[in-house]
């Protein structure tokens, strides 16, 4: 893919969120998907990852997705393969239905002032929606560092609202499926003021950071775990 393209389907802090991009694509066989979901997909990223792959793809956010998603499709000639839908990530209407289900920072803003169980509700809601043997392929904040924490909570407007996960707490909401594979990345990424910023932060990450600090440290979780 090209930078470019990766730019389209990430959209911010592109270095340090497209690792997950890069270990989906080489851990899914994808000639065995046929169709996928994104929730919270506002810009309409991931769906033009998954339509780009040729798979039929819904595209879904709370309210108003096309509004916010369907140019970027009609701009890589995908949007014959996209269908848009309202969807609430904790009620989602589909059971035994997907091959495939993607979400991208979702979970926080769905758990605000604290509702730790709406965020689980979510993880029971992509269970039930996807088909036997389905994956979900999952990318989320953390909660991370108390310097994390701290600044967010500072600079960051919803900084005090959101929900932010633990590694522990991701884990355990994924316990009811057959199998899990979790991976963390990004420390210094997040902190960038602009995305030049936020790519030099990451590359001193990928050089230094990843490879030193625990993962609770890590403000990324990704990883693909199956039904």
């Amino acid at each position: 893919m090209t930078k470019e393209l990766i730019k389209d389907i990430i959209q911010w802090d592109i270095k340090s969120w497209s690792k997950a991009l890069s270990y989906w694509e080489n851990n899914i066989d994808w000639d065995k998907i046929q169709n996928g979901l994104e929730l919270g997909d506002r810009e309409g990223g991931l769906s033009l990852w998954l339509a780009l792959k040729g798979k039929t793809t819904i595209c879904s956010d709370l309210k108003d997705v096309r509004d916010t998603a369907e140019q970027l499709h009609l701009q890589h000639n995908v949007s014959s393969l996209v269908k848009y839908q309202d969807i609430d990530a904790t009620n989602i209407p589909y059971e035994n239905h997907f091959d495939i289900i993607v979400f991208k920072s979702i979970i926080g803003g769905i758990g605000r002032n604290d509702n730790s169980e709406i965020q689980q509700k979510v993880f029971k809601e992509i269970y039930k929606a996807l088909k036997p043997g389905g994956k979900l392929l999952f990318a989320e904040n953390l909660i991370a560092s108390p310097l994390h924490q701290g600044l967010r909570k500072r600079f960051v407007k919803w900084g005090s609202t959101w929900r932010y996960v633990t590694l522990d707490e991701m884990k355990k909401f994924l316990k009811d499926f057959s199998s899990c594979e979790v991976k963390t990345t990004g420390v210094l990424g997040t902190f960038g003021r602009n995305e030049n910023q936020r790519n030099l932060f990451s590359t001193i990450d990928e050089l230094i950071l990843n490879k030193v600090c625990p993962g609770h440290w890590k403000y990324i979780s990704y990883g693909i775990v199956e039904k």
